[in-house]
This record gives C-alpha cells, sequence and structure tokens, in this order.
C-alpha cells in the first residue's frame, strides 16, 4: 500500500511538471509569433465644405490610478476656415467607454480666439493633448498664432509666434486658458513652436517637447527637443538638447518624437524629404537620416509631418508619400499609411506598408497618433478637399476619421 500511495504521488508529480512544460511551451510559442494588427474604420464628424473643415484632431486617452484602461478618451480638434491655415478656436469632445459613444464637440470660451487691439485675433492652432499619469491631467500643446479679419497670419511682432498649452481636469471637466510657455531670451526662440508634434511624459514627470524655432519666419528653422517641468498648473523651460538644421528651403520643422524601448526616435518634415534621428537621452541627437524603404528607395514623403505608434514588440510610422496613383493630391497628402520600421537601419520594411485611410480625392494631413490601451492605438486625421475646381453639385463632405489599430500582442511598454 505504502509503495502504491508512492507511485501516485510521483505520477502527480509528473503530471504537474507536464502541465507546466506544456503551458511555458505554448506561452513561449505565443511570444515567438510576430506581431500583427488589425485596422477598423469610423467617420466620428462630417462638415460642410463652404463652412469650415474639422481638423487637427488628435487624443489623449485619461487613465486612473492603478488602472490601465482609460476611462475616457479626450480629443482636441479645431476649424480650418475658408482661407489658408485659419484657424478657429480650439473644441473639444469626450469618448465614453461606458455609454461608448463620442459627445459632440464644445469650444469653452478659455480656448476660444483672443482679442486684441487693433482687430486682431489670437488662436492657437496644431494642438496635440497628452495624459499626464502622475498629476491626472491632460495637457494640450500648440502654437499661438495671430491672425487679421481676413484670416491671414500676422508675423508684426516679436516672438508672435510661440507655444501655448491649457490644462484639463478630469474631475471637475474645466480647462485652464492658453498660457504662452516662456522660452529664454535668445533670440534663435523668437518664433518657437512645439507644433502638430507628438512630446512625451517622462517617468520623473518632465516633459519632452520637441520644438522647430528660429530668429524669425525667414530662416530656415531648426529643431530642438526641449525638457520641461510641470507642476500641475505650469510649464517651465528646463534645459534644451542639440540642434538639428538643415539649410534647404524652410529647414526643419514640425518634429515629433517618440521613446521605442531604450532610445527616443524623432521624425521632422521638410519641404523636400522627411527625416529621422534617434538620442539615447532624449535630448541630444544624432544627425539626421532621411528616411528610405529598405530597398534604399527615398520613402517619398515630403513637405508634411509624420507620427509615430509605438508597440513593445515594434515600432511604426505614419505618413504620407508619392507613387501611390495620387499626383492628383496636393503634396500626395492621401493615403495614409502606416509600416514598421527598421530601428537599427532607420528605414521603413516596404512589404509591411498598409493604408489606414484611402484616397478619396480629399488630402489628409496634419493627423495625430496615439496609444490607448494595451490592446488599441488609434491614428485621427480630417480631410479637406479642394472645392474650387469642383462643381457645388459634385461636393462631398469632409469628414474626420477614427481608425483604431487593434495588437495581437499587449502593448506593454511606451
Amino acid at each position: 500500500m505504502l509503495v502504491l500511495n508512492r507511485l501516485q504521488m510521483m505520477l502527480c508529480c509528473l503530471s504537474s511538471i507536464f502541465l507546466v512544460l506544456q503551458c511555458k511551451n505554448s506561452c513561449a510559442g505565443e511570444d515567438e509569433k510576430p506581431l500583427s494588427y488589425t485596422i477598423s474604420r469610423q467617420v466620428l464628424l462630417q462638415s460642410k465644405p463652404n463652412e469650415h473643415t474639422w481638423f487637427h484632431p488628435r487624443v489623449a486617452a485619461i487613465i486612473e490610478p492603478d488602472s490601465k484602461q482609460p476611462s475616457t478618451v479626450l480629443m482636441t480638434l479645431q476649424k480650418l476656415l475658408p482661407v489658408s491655415d485659419y484657424f478657429s478656436g480650439m473644441s473639444w469632445m469626450l469618448f465614453s467607454s461606458g455609454p461608448n459613444q463620442w459627445s459632440k464637440p464644445i469650444t469653452p470660451p478659455e480656448l476660444g480666439w483672443k482679442k486684441e487691439a487693433g482687430d486682431v485675433d489670437i488662436a492657437v492652432a496644431d494642438v496635440t493633448p497628452v495624459w499626464h499619469p502622475q498629476l491626472q491631467k491632460v495637457i494640450a500643446v500648440g502654437t499661438q498664432v495671430r491672425y487679421n479679419q481676413q484670416g491671414h497670419q500676422l508675423d508684426d511682432q516679436t516672438r508672435s509666434h510661440q507655444t501655448a498649452y491649457a490644462v484639463y481636469d478630469p474631475e471637475t471637466k474645466d480647462w485652464t486658458s492658453w498660457k504662452v510657455l516662456q522660452m529664454p531670451q535668445d533670440e534663435k526662440y523668437n518664433y518657437a513652436c512645439s507644433a502638430c508634434a507628438q512630446w512625451l511624459v517622462e517617468p520623473d514627470g518632465t516633459l519632452l517637447l520637441p520644438f522647430y524655432h528660429g530668429p524669425d519666419s525667414k530662416t530656415p528653422f531648426s529643431v530642438t527637443v526641449v525638457r520641461c517641468t510641470f507642476d500641475g498648473k505650469e510649464i517651465q523651460f528646463k534645459n534644451a538638447g542639440n540642434k538639428l538644421a538643415l539649410n534647404i528651403k524652410r529647414g526643419l520643422f514640425e518634429p515629433s518624437l517618440i521613446k521605442y524601448q531604450d532610445r527616443y526616435f524623432l521624425t521632422l518634415r521638410n519641404d523636400l524629404k522627411s527625416y529621422v534621428s534617434t538620442s539615447k537621452d532624449g535630448l541630444h541627437f544624432k544627425p539626421i537620416k532621411a528616411w528610405t524603404f529598405d530597398d534604399g528607395a527615398d520613402l517619398g514623403s515630403y513637405n508634411t509631418q509624420q507620427h509615430w505608434v509605438a508597440h513593445s514588440n515594434g515600432l511604426f510610422l505614419v505618413y504620407t508619400r508619392r507613387g501611390a496613383n495620387n499626383d492628383h493630391i496636393v503634396r500626395h497628402r492621401a493615403p495614409l499609411f502606416m509600416a514598421q520600421i527598421d530601428p537599427e537601419r532607420l528605414t521603413v520594411l516596404r512589404k509591411t506598408e498598409k493604408i489606414l485611410v484611402p484616397e478619396e480625392g480629399a488630402l489628409l494631413g496634419n493627423f495625430g497618433a496615439a496609444k490607448i490601451n494595451e490592446k488599441e492605438s488609434w491614428v485621427t486625421v480630417g480631410e479637406r478637399r479642394n472645392f474650387k475646381k469642383i462643381p457645388q453639385d459634385q461636393w462631398k463632405p469632409n469628414s474626420v476619421y477614427l481608425v483604431k489599430i487593434k495588437w495581437s500582442k499587449p502593448n506593454r511598454e511606451n
């Protein structure tokens, strides 16, 4: 009987060991599978072309303490009015996972135009909101723009183009008014914008904001990443990294920053090409490299912004480019593509390229990209059509698209 009991115990132990090994092998098999994703696309808003276009739609996931799931998602956006680069005050809307629907966009007075003597309107455009997990606030960062009554941008004052920010408190559901981020008194910051930029909140609560800047609007812009502090109310300049420069056309501008694994990646706009650089500390970046496919061909993205989608198992670039039967689209700004990059060679893997939003006769630019949770990242974009050449009876509405990227593996970082 004793021998029989011992044999039964040994069999139980062997069975347990087998189950553990089987689980490990199964888990290892799952980990070894390549990262994949599916996309779904929906229209959030539409607007009449002869009135305005909803533009700059970008989101931030509001995540409560000790939770990995956002309770709500906040979107900032604004109206592009019927003059080039003429923007309204900022609007915002919320997505709640409870009722699973979006609220209507509203424009609180704190985020609207400010009037100045001489019939000047001041707006804040090119806004990107980011969740600050340490202080449980959303910070919206954009660029201050001055307009005359015809809707044309003014560059009539020193430091008329500066970075501005507003803070949203999810507890009170209130916004602060716009404040200007005070930069050092150096002429290289007379024109200093963190605009249409992805930016980061570090683990210590400081901010990394990529800027394009220069002494004026006529000098080619340079790019610098700036570290700032945030106390829940105000952003203050702390220190700046090295300068990235390119003396071609307007230089480098509209940079976007992401951290992937142990490095920082910066993508940069130029009138003729797009560029990339990397850093170990988020401030000091290597010389720029033109974006290419992995076969050496130029990516074909130019005079428009690119943004990042980061997953713990891969880094992706979202962009528009030439060479997609899209010569009829202004600056080839449609379709909207996403592809994985090789983080060592800094190239775009051509075979991974997918269309997020197809070309339907409208340009797609000034978009946003953000992680929502471990399962999803979102890309948001507004379309704009050139109606001057289209008869009014053929007009179509301009749409704001939400593209949900659903991952095959949990996104445990970034």
